[in-house]
């Protein structure tokens, strides 16, 4: 068990401004109308930052923004009483991301602004004011402005400093991190079947490949199933499997960004408890999907009952 923490940071490096909008049905190359629609400023580590605020844990958010749509980010940050410390760009503007959930969900993604090599550098300094035991959540996609290693610079600059370190990114990301020992990665079992070329059917095969990832570095592997729940296995060898909670999808953006959020509070409050980290992710995931918005503490503590 490690002493309870200073503080969590989030680090979203491409923000978006998410239109959703629902319809019955979308058709190409006509004029669609929608019956709903709603703006979220969002982002994998924002998401992160907005849940943990609804469960009563600070957080500071970083990254970077631009233009409009990044001063409509950071209000909706600050509406949430999210603290940010965001490095502004001078040019450009915050990705938007339309997302159409009709009879099919089609997403159309922005590509965000440019990102100098001074603006980096200007995160880089933010980053390396992070003290031990603090945490730093690393999560999304990378643009195509930053070097593909950028995951792995960071973690080399704070590597051995006591920094509890939890990426959530695809395959490639994921795997080139390991060496620097990831306090929490969070693969879904197909993710995790992909990294070893394998399809993974069983939660003993689940288990036995989640290993290897930890031979490989990785502390602590949470594995999301969709409907068939969660698996996790932690550094000192514990396994914890917790069914789906029952509901019904409303809407799975940020679902797995909640999921941290869960275990990273549940962690906080417990003094360091796989096991309630765990089934707190479990059940902030899932309140998350079974919502409009992000979830919130009573959904959460309400889902929690169920599976514990």
């Amino acid at each position: 068990m490690e002493g309870l923490q200073n503080m969590i940071y989030t680090v979203t490096f491409n923000p978006a401004l998410d239109y959703i909008v629902r319809l019955d049905a979308f058709t190409a190359g006509a004029i669609n109308r929608v019956n709903y629609e709603q703006v979220l400023g969002g982002g994998k580590g924002i998401n992160v930052s907005i849940v943990l605020g609804n469960m009563g844990i600070k957080s500071t958010a970083l990254g970077f923004l631009a233009g409009f749509t990044g001063e409509e980010i950071k209000r909706q940050l600050e509406g949430f009483g999210v603290a940010h410390d965001f490095v502004h760009l001078e040019s450009g503007f915050s990705r938007i991301n339309v997302k159409i959930k009709a009879d099919r969900e089609t997403e159309i993604n922005g590509q965000g602004p440019d990102i100098p090599a001074a603006k980096r550098d200007e995160l880089f300094k933010k980053l390396v004011r992070l003290k031990e035991n603090d945490t730093l959540v690393l999560a999304g996609s990378i643009p195509k402005t930053l070097p593909d290693d950028i995951y792995e610079r960071i973690m080399e600059r704070l590597d051995g400093r006591g920094i509890r370190i939890v990426v959530d990114a695809e395959k490639k990301l994921l795997l080139n991190v390991l060496t620097y020992h990831p306090f929490l990665i969070k693969p879904n079992n197909h993710e995790l079947g992909d990294m070893f070329g394998v399809v993974l059917k069983s939660d003993e095969e689940l288990l036995a490949h989640a290993k290897k990832l930890q031979k490989k570095g990785a502390r602590n592997v949470l594995i999301s199933m969709a409907g068939d729940g969660a698996l996790f296995l932690g550094e000192d060898g514990t396994t914890y499997k917790s069914p789906a909670p029952k509901g019904r999808l409303v809407n799975s953006v940020g679902a797995g960004d909640s999921m941290v959020a869960g275990f990273l509070t549940g962690f906080e409050e417990s003094g360091g408890d796989y096991r309630r980290a765990f089934f707190q992710g479990v059940a902030t995931g899932s309140a998350s999907a079974f919502s409009e918005d992000l979830a919130t503490r009573p959904e959460v503590e309400a889902l929690l009952k169920t599976i514990l």
